[in-house]
């Protein structure tokens, strides 16, 4: 689970679907991301970092970590 993701998205009062639909994916796919069950993209997750106000390469990082 990404928790820090879905708590940056509450932070500033998006929904899935709002991130979604900017960042041109459907709501459940952006749900799998956001539940670490998928990977995004490098393109997906620089355009949910810039809606979201972090660094993309968060992403990856996180990932590193947890292996």
């Amino acid at each position: 689970m990404r928790e820090w993701l879905k708590n940056k998205r509450i932070e500033l009062n998006k929904t899935q679907e709002a991130v979604a639909a900017a960042v041109g994916i459907t709501q459940q796919h952006y749900s799998l991301i956001e539940t670490g069950e998928r990977t995004p993209s490098v393109e997906c997750a620089k355009a949910i970092a810039a809606i979201l106000d972090f660094d993309w390469t968060k992403f990856f990082e996180i990932e590193q970590e947890a292996s």
